[in-house]
């Protein structure tokens, strides 16, 4: 049985344990099944990835027939008090998927008095190829290890999120993208290109300048692309694995 995440986003682990590692999230609205459970934790296989971990049990939406998804880096909810919108401090993070149960003064409600404001959200089927721009979206973003949102994002996460936005299939990891993505047959870079290490990867925007969640710079940079490979394998020893293209998938 499909279930669909309700929180705005929560850790998925490897193992049943939050001192275990963290190696994804999941967001509102990702469906998922679950694989097996035990008493505070359920083995999950997301649907969109068919990536597999571990997250904390809760009572899950069972239907979920969203109607928009988020395309702001992440919207406050609201909690209607008194005719009025009050701000909470929760937010829905870029790519999560909402259901219109009611529309009130440019106001979306998706769950139990929670709304967020209609001009952070763009229709399901809308897709935006524009990918420099939601790349961009994460710029100056924090490194985090697991994470996918603008609270915290990973180098894999970062190529992963455009196409997730665009309902494009596209692997979590960096070593499952690296076996996934087709080599590259032109030498020179150009704007779009992946660039793939042993565990790293980012994207050039031209011909010159490359984005990237870095760990070792602690978020979300544009460097250039020479300088980027030089420092990568004069500090970590790597060399390039692949290059592939965004516009091939």
């Amino acid at each position: 049985m499909n279930n669909f995440y309700n929180k705005s986003i929560g850790n998925i682990y490897s193992k049943t344990s939050t001192k275990s590692e963290v190696t994804s999230q999941i967001l509102f609205g990702e469906k998922f099944k679950i694989l097996s459970k035990n008493k505070n934790w359920v083995k999950i296989k997301t649907s969109f990835d068919n990536y597999i971990g571990f997250i904390k049990k809760s009572k899950f939406i069972k239907i979920h027939n969203p109607d928009f998804k988020v395309f702001s880096s992440k919207s406050p909810v609201f909690k209607k008090i008194n005719n009025k919108f009050i701000k909470t401090k929760n937010h829905l993070y870029f790519s999560s998927t909402i259901a219109n149960f009611e529309n009130e003064k440019n106001y979306i409600r998706f769950g139990n008095n929670k709304w967020v404001n209609q001009k952070n959200l763009k229709s399901i089927k809308y897709t935006d190829k524009n990918y420099k721009k939601i790349f961009k979206i994460f710029l100056n973003t924090k490194y985090l290890w697991g994470g996918k949102s603008v609270s915290g994002i990973d180098c894999s996460a970062l190529i992963q999120i455009f196409f997730k936005f665009n309902g494009v299939f596209f692997p979590r990891d960096t070593k499952d993208q690296i076996r996934y993505c087709k080599k590259k047959t032109i030498k020179e870079f150009q704007a779009g290109d992946i660039i793939f290490w042993k565990g790293h990867v980012g994207l050039c925007i031209n011909k010159s300048k490359f984005i990237h969640a870095y760990g070792p710079r602690k978020k979300v940079l544009i460097m250039g692309i020479k300088e980027t490979i030089d420092l990568i394998h004069r500090t970590a020893n790597l060399k390039i694995k692949k290059i592939s293209n965004i516009k091939n998938y």
